[in-house]
């Protein structure tokens, strides 16, 4: 993939992030004190959050170094 599509990719991951913060801040459960660990989609934000840093991580390694 190039740093195009993998940066293409992180937009969507955050979006996708943002739509799923927004659910969960409606949420009944999260509402209580322990309820983000309980929360299925806490859970996905978790996921989706690694997978972006798991981009993010693989677009600096094919950037060139600047010096």
């Amino acid at each position: 993939m190039s740093i195009d599509e993998l940066q293409e990719e992180v937009d969507k991951l955050l979006e996708e992030r943002d739509n799923l913060e927004e659910k969960c801040d409606t949420l009944d459960l999260c509402q209580e004190d322990d309820g983000c660990s309980r929360c299925d989609i806490y859970t996905k934000i978790e996921e989706v959050d690694a997978k972006t840093e798991e981009l993010e991580k693989k677009i600096e390694s094919l950037m060139p170094e600047v010096e």
